[in-house]
Formats: structure tokens, C-alpha cells, sequence
């Protein structure tokens, strides 16, 4: 069996649910045919206290330090700005990605938010023209509110939450929110965050990439068909399209916090700056009638090629295989790499080929998307680059060994540069070897290893036998 490098898995792809669009924020830039970054200072409506901005200091893609996924990254600073005394970022896709029905996630890495961060991921009715409440409001994820804060809890205490409006008042009808104390930190590593959406109801969910039985920890019925005759039935609002957001709010009437200088998150330690890491977004659906999507198609996978369909590699060393996927513009470039024969060649996650011992194997990658594949055939040689002659006249001895290994050869210095590999092409043992000197081996495990000495000539590569 083949070394097996796994899949990103599409944790929304069960259940008969399939992959309608993702952002997985891979590209050197973010993709503003779907992202809109909201520049104001207005509070939104929450007397929050930053500006949001579009500046890279505050939104841009990048890689999360720690997990090296590539992600978008909202920058809370401590700052002046435009008469504000903090700025951060705030991001949509109205107008440009809406859905009704379906599934959506996100996985995100929080910030510490105590005190007076408040992380989001929600959405609104794709309105036009737009107008809040009335437009239906969905909040997946929520954290660093007053609540938590008093009870110590800000790393662990979220809410879901879903608001609405008559249409005819505009006023604030409908409220319904539920908070919950989680048994581990959700600010220590990304999460999953899910809202499961039809005609019946809706359903929020925390990690069920890990726990896929878990209960929702908020969910609120509508009523099929809706009830235009009750006002304040939330199942006029949330039965139409709606747009994403996320966003890092500083301060604000939801952390009860007013003064920059009660942000106690932005500090000294951390540079008066919190990042919110976003991994990626996706929207899934079952493919029903009463489904809609608006949004860049999902480009599937025609096909993969790689650099090369040959390749002779020497023992211990490696080579680079690069897959092309086809076309470029596919949306899911997710890629598994497997060897026929890990006992000749190992192959990882990126393409990196290492040559084991001398034989042949099948390198074959397989793109997720269509389980479209490549192959490449390996051969690995004890190789040397130097000349025949040369190479034969260098001898090691004895050869089985069992203590002390020497080198004899046309050699024109004294101290040369060798390493001895195992099977594996792991390195043991690294010296210098002296002439006329042997090579104490005595330590090594029964087995069969390679040597290879770096002469005047080039990198000579001899196989010898521990006994």
C-alpha cells in the first residue's frame, strides 16, 4: 500500500448535500468580485468604536502562523483614525453571493476577545433596497459579550442569534437569541461553525467536522409556507436570499464596553493589535426547487498534469513533482498523493518525491474534485556523479561489517565529508573521514545502509551491510 496524504475534507458534503461555492481565501489577494470591505466609522448601529477601513493593515490574506492554512485575516489596532480611537474590518458579499437554503460554514480562529472584542459571522436579507431589521438578520457566531465578561467566560461564551422587523413599522418585532458557556476554549484554535437552513427551520451547529451528531446550540421553526397575515412571523424573513458577513468589532453596547481604554484585548503584550483568522467559507445545498443561488459558478476540475512522467532519483535524495490543475480557475485545487511503493519512494503532501532504495514506484496524484489523476514513474538508482571508473575503484571494506568500516581510493584529500542512510533515506550518522582512518560503526543496528562520500571528484554513494 501507498503512503496516503489526506484530503482537506469538505465537512459539509454529507447528507446529500453538495458544494455550491467556497472562498478559501488561497490567492495572493482577496477576491473582490465576491467580497465587499465596508469603510465607515458609523458604530454600526451598536455604538462599536472602531473605523473600519480597507487598508491591508486591516484586511488582507495571508497565513495563520501556527496551522501555516492560508486565511483571511481582520486586524483590530489600537489607533487613531479618522476621529475613531481603534480601526478593524468588516467584509460582505452583498449583492455579489446570496443563497436561500442550503448549509454554510465557516472555520475560524478567534482572537482573545477579553475584554472588548466582539468576533461575527452572520447574514442578512440580500434586500433591495436594504433596510435593517426588516431585512431579517442571521448571527452564527458571536463572542465577547457583557454577559461573558461578568462571568469570566470570554473565551468560552457564544451566541446564535436571528433578529427581524415589520416591514410596515421597521421596528424591532423579533428577537430571539440563545448563549451558551462551551466546555473548552473557542479562542485557542479554529472552529467550525455551521447553520443548517430550510423551509422549517434553521440550525447552528459548533465543530461538526468533530462531533457530527451534536445538538444545534440555537434553532428557530418557520412555518412552510410563510404567514404574511402574522407580521411578526419570523418565517417572512428568513425565506429569501441572504448575504454573509464577518467581521471584528471593537467595543460596543454588546460587550458594554464604550472607552478605547477598557479594550483590554488591544494591549502592550500583543502590540495593541487581535487577528481573527478565517479559513474559508463555504456554501452547500441539497438541490431542491425551493433553492436559490446567486454567485460565481463553482468551477469544477477538468483534469491534472504534473512536471514530469519520469524521473530518476538517487538513494536519499529527492525530487520536486508539481501538479497543474485543470483549469486554473477551479475552485477546489485539493490534491492526494500516493506512492505504489513507499519501500522505493515516499511522496508528501506538497509533491516532494524521496528515493528509498533502488527499485521502481508509481507516483500518482489524484485531485479531489472528479478524482481526476497523473502518474509519474520513479526509478530509483544508486547514482553517482562521478565517473564509472572512478566509482569502482573507491571500495569500502569489509563489507558485511561489524565495527569499524574503511574507504580505500584514489583520494586527493585527508578529511572527506560523508553520511550514512538507512533504508528509509534517513540519515544516521554525518562525519568527516580522515585517510587512512576508518568509520567506527559499531553502533548501528543489524541492516543494510549507504554512504555517501563527498571526494574530489563528486558525491560517491557505496552500500554496505551491518552485521
Amino acid at each position: 500500500m501507498g503512503n496516503i496524504s489526506v484530503f482537506a475534507q469538505h465537512a459539509g458534503e454529507t447528507d446529500g448535500y453538495h458544494l455550491v461555492w467556497q472562498d478559501l481565501f488561497n490567492q495572493c489577494a482577496l477576491n473582490t468580485s465576491v467580497w465587499n470591505i465596508e469603510v465607515n466609522g458609523n458604530g454600526g448601529g451598536n455604538n462599536e468604536l472602531q473605523y473600519y477601513t480597507a487598508r491591508p493593515d486591516n484586511v488582507t490574506v495571508g497565513v495563520e502562523p501556527v496551522s501555516g492554512d492560508s486565511c483571511l485575516i481582520i486586524t483590530a489596532k489600537k489607533e487613531s483614525y479618522s476621529g475613531k480611537t481603534c480601526t478593524s474590518g468588516r467584509l460582505t458579499t452583498q449583492q455579489k453571493m446570496n443563497f436561500k437554503y442550503g448549509k454554510i460554514e465557516a472555520r475560524i480562529k478567534l482572537p482573545s476577545t477579553a475584554n472588548g472584542l466582539w468576533p461575527a459571522f452572520w447574514m442578512m436579507g440580500d434586500d433591495v433596497p436594504f433596510k435593517w431589521p426588516q431585512c431579517g438578520e442571521t448571527d452564527i457566531l458571536e463572542m465577547g459579550s457583557s454577559a461573558g465578561i461578568s462571568a469570566g467566560t470570554q473565551d468560552r461564551y457564544f451566541n446564535g442569534a436571528f433578529h427581524w422587523a415589520q416591514a410596515a413599522t421597521g421596528t424591532a418585532t423579533g428577537d430571539y437569541a440563545q448563549s451558551v458557556t462551551n466546555p473548552y476554549s473557542l479562542q485557542d484554535d479554529f472552529h467550525l461553525y455551521t447553520l443548517i437552513w430550510n423551509a422549517n427551520g434553521m440550525k447552528m451547529y459548533l465543530d461538526l467536522d468533530k462531533t457530527p451528531g451534536k445538538a444545534p446550540y440555537i434553532q428557530m421553526t418557520l412555518k412552510n409556507p410563510p404567514t404574511p397575515s402574522v407580521p411578526n412571523d419570523p418565517s417572512n424573513y428568513f425565506t429569501k436570499p441572504f448575504f454573509v458577513l464577518v467581521n471584528l468589532a471593537i467595543g460596543g453596547s454588546f460587550t458594554g464596553i464604550n472607552n478605547i481604554n477598557n479594550v483590554t484585548a488591544l494591549n502592550a503584550a500583543n502590540n495593541y493589535t487581535a487577528k481573527m483568522y478565517i479559513d474559508y467559507v463555504k456554501v452547500y445545498q441539497l438541490g431542491t426547487t425551493d433553492e436559490t443561488y446567486y454567485g460565481p459558478a463553482l468551477t469544477a476540475v477538468t483534469g491534472v498534469c504534473l512536471n514530469k512522467s519520469t524521473t530518476t532519483v538517487s538513494v536519499g535524495a529527492t525530487d520536486q513533482l508539481i501538479a497543474t490543475i485543470v483549469p486554473s480557475n477551479a475552485i477546489n485545487k485539493n490534491v492526494l498523493w500516493t506512492s505504489s511503493n513507499i519501500n522505493v519512494a515516499t511522496v508528501s503532501d506538497a509533491g516532494l518525491v524521496t528515493a528509498v532504495y533502488p527499485g521502481t514506484t508509481t507516483i500518482t496524484v489524484t485531485t479531489q474534485d472528479g478524482n481526476k489523476t497523473a502518474t509519474c514513474i520513479v526509478t530509483v538508482e544508486i547514482l553517482d556523479s562521478v565517473n564509472n571508473n572512478y566509482t569502482e575503484n573507491l571500495k569500502i571494506y569489509p563489507n558485511p561489517v561489524q565495527n569499524e568500516l574503511n574507504i580505500n581510493g584514489d583520494v586527493q584529500f585527508e578529511n572527506l565529508p560523508f553520511i550514512i542512510l538507512d533504508l528509509l533515506g534517513k540519515q544516521i550518522v554525518n562525519g568527516q573521514w580522515l585517510n587512512g582512518q576508518s568509520i567506527n560503526v559499531e553502533n548501528l543496528a543489524s541492516g543494510v545502509y549507504f554512504i555517501k562520500i563527498q571526494t574530489d571528484k563528486g558525491m560517491v554513494t557505496k552500500k554496505f551491510v551491518k552485521e
